[in-house]
């Protein structure tokens, strides 16, 4: 007689013997599927709140954003694929289990990474004084390029110019109602599109905006809050093509005390961020020729145009009173600039 026919019981199914139980399944793919509507929604986000900003800023946060979404959207087609899977999986050695389970565990920290980073990368959006300024007219030229927006005076050529490094994650367009004016006092002035709107990113950026206005011969550098630093660090490092600092809210990172360049600090009484302390602190970084000009009254916001900032000070003056002294104190350091050279 033959046997008969007998089903055996596999059981509960165990940890590391190649299954995967239902509902720590179905967990797990709703995890990736959050993070895959986050990873599609961050750059969304970012678009929607600020216009057409992401455009005109250097072309390195339009990466990050399509690689957020495209990663979003592969990891969504991945969750849907493994829930069509068959339960049960072929085994795998443990060694070969904790290996995979490090690879995901790292893959899905570097993907959370990258949606909070297109988060806190969104710019702060220029508001409509910057954005009247950007307009060329009879007296200045406006240059929107890949690398910077540059204002150039019309009607002769400029012998000084400025190489300016806007604050971190703000619209460069941001910077134009206070550099305008410079170009509109005969200096060519070149606002930078620091990559992911971090000057840190692309610390000697300022080299190639020079190296493309080869008509200037005098230069100066500068920048506001975190660009401001940058600037000054390539200011100390190139003082041999690099003539004056603008700093706008804004103190060198190290000493610089030694170097051979005309420095002018503008800062505001009531910036929360650049505090006054800070830019008293800041005097014995900076060379004994420096010039300091406080505006009474104003904020770090103040120095662009780009609406409040969150940690600043409450202003006592008006955001227009306040820009047309620091326009003031910084087309006066870049006369006295144009002056001191041959």
């Amino acid at each position: 007689m033959s046997a008969p026919n007998v089903r055996t019981d596999p059981g509960p199914e165990q940890p590391g013997d190649g299954t995967r139980g239902p509902r720590g399944g179905l967990v797990g793919r709703l995890l990736l599927a959050v993070l895959g509507v986050g990873l599609v929604a961050a750059p969304v986000w970012v678009v929607a709140t600020t216009g057409d900003t992401v455009r005109h800023q250097h072309w390195a946060l339009t990466a990050v954003l399509v690689v957020s979404a495209v990663a979003g959207v592969l990891l969504l087609l991945a969750t849907v694929v493994r829930a069509r899977r068959p339960a049960r999986r072929p085994e795998r050695s443990r060694s070969r289990c904790v290996l995979r389970g490090i690879s995901l565990g790292a893959g899905l920290i570097v993907l959370v990474a990258l949606a909070a980073s297109v988060v806190w990368l969104r710019p702060f959006p220029a508001t409509a004084p910057a954005l009247a300024a950007l307009e060329s007219d009879g007296s200045v030229e406006v240059l929107d390029e890949p690398g910077w927006i540059a204002f150039v005076p019309r009607g002769g050529d400029a012998s000084t110019g400025l190489v300016y490094s806007p604050g971190a994650r703000v619209d460069v367009r941001a910077t134009a109602a206070v550099l305008r004016p410079l170009a509109e006092a005969g200096y060519l002035v070149v606002a930078l599109k620091e990559p992911l709107g971090i000057a840190f990113t692309s610390p000697n950026q300022s080299a190639s905006a020079m190296a493309a206005f080869d008509v200037v011969d005098t230069w100066a550098v500068g920048g506001h809050s975190l660009g401001g630093v940058v600037a000054a660090s390539f200011a100390a490092t190139h003082d041999d093509e690099v003539g004056g600092l603008l700093l706008h809210a804004s103190y060198p990172s190290g000493d610089m005390s030694t170097a051979d360049v005309e420095v002018t600090s503008v800062w505001g009484s009531r910036d929360g961020l650049t505090t006054p302390d800070k830019i008293e602190a800041s005097r014995a970084d900076l060379p004994a020729t420096t010039e300091l000009v406080e505006v009474p009254g104003a904020v770090h916001a103040f120095f662009a145009d780009y609406g409040a900032q969150p940690g600043d000070g409450r202003p006592t003056t008006s955001r227009a009173d306040a820009q047309a002294q620091i326009v003031e104190a910084s087309i006066g350091a870049l006369d006295r600039l144009a002056a001191s050279r041959p």
